[in-house]
């Protein structure tokens, strides 16, 4: 009886304290796990993996650092996957920070010492064409010109001067494009005219609470594939790690932010239960006792 007592009556500060070693000590462990691939990241890989090399694909970055846990982990994986497969690359940003995320993905990249950033040339293998307001009717001007949109890229570079942008008129001259999200505008509005009104093929990464938004979407084939949160973040290193040819690094923070939100979940449950074992013993002897 007593041992259920001081169950209940254990200070709050010491679960805090569970639960942050639930969540800081993976962090520093070089554990490997196994996950189950979604049919929804499998759509996204498979899209990828069908590009064939110097195929030009579109990202946008339309998130802030405080979405960065779960998309970050996202951008990088596939960043290193679309530099190996060599394919081209454009940046843009309907966030102010998004393009400042899409360079650190870049670092990420070629910090890589299987990636030789000096086999990728800035302005012919990829470009940062920066933010640009105007949300979703930025989205509406580049089907006819993106030009319009983006008379300069990030470090201040003329449109015209970049050789991979010569060739880019509007969505017609993309193969593929990839939109990582954390609300509006994001992949809600990139679908609504991107993709209905000048039929582009997208694939999506978002965070865990705009993800049950973007299904629908993914159910009608609208988008070809999407990564949902700290687990969408794992999956796609888990495949790309799977199916890589190379020694390129995939497994990183994602499946290290995944492992720790699994053990965290496991603690505060475990905890939940023992709390209510704990409550109705406690209960349950006070009645026979007044029954008594």
């Amino acid at each position: 009886m007593n041992f259920w007592k001081a169950l209940l009556a254990i200070d709050r500060r010491w679960i805090f304290l569970f639960v942050f070693l639930a969540l800081a000590v993976p962090m520093f462990l070089n554990v490997d796990f196994e996950l189950s691939i979604s049919r929804e990241v499998q759509g996204l890989y498979d899209a990828l993996d069908k590009l064939q090399p110097n195929s030009k694909v579109l990202m946008s970055f339309d998130y802030d650092p405080p979405s960065a846990p779960e998309l970050q982990p996202m951008a990088d994986a596939i960043m290193k996957y679309c530099l190996k497969k060599r394919l081209r690359i454009i940046i843009m940003g309907l966030w102010p920070q998004g393009p400042i995320q899409a360079n650190m993905a870049l670092a990420r990249a070629f910090a890589d010492k299987n990636i030789d950033q000096s086999e990728y040339v800035y302005g012919i293998h990829y470009v940062n064409l920066g933010y640009q307001a105007g949300n979703e009717f930025v989205i509406q001007r580049m089907g006819s010109s993106f030009y319009d949109m983006f008379k300069n890229d990030y470090a201040g570079n003329r449109y015209e001067e970049l050789p991979l942008m010569r060739g880019i008129k509007n969505f017609n001259d993309i193969d593929f494009s990839i939109n990582f999200s954390a609300g509006y505008p994001g992949t809600v509005e990139w679908v609504q005219i991107a993709v209905d009104r000048f039929h582009v093929r997208l694939g999506a990464g978002n965070t865990a609470v705009q993800a049950p938004q973007v299904y629908p979407y993914y159910n009608s084939g609208q988008v070809v594939g999407l990564a949902g949160g700290m687990r969408g973040a794992a999956e796609l290193e888990g495949i790309f790690a799977y199916n890589a040819e190379t020694d390129v690094v995939y497994k990183d923070r994602g499946t290290k932010y995944m492992l720790s939100q699994t053990i965290a979940h496991a603690v505060v449950m475990f905890f939940i239960v023992v709390g209510n074992i704990a409550y109705f013993v406690i209960g349950r002897k006070d009645k026979l006792k007044t029954s008594k």
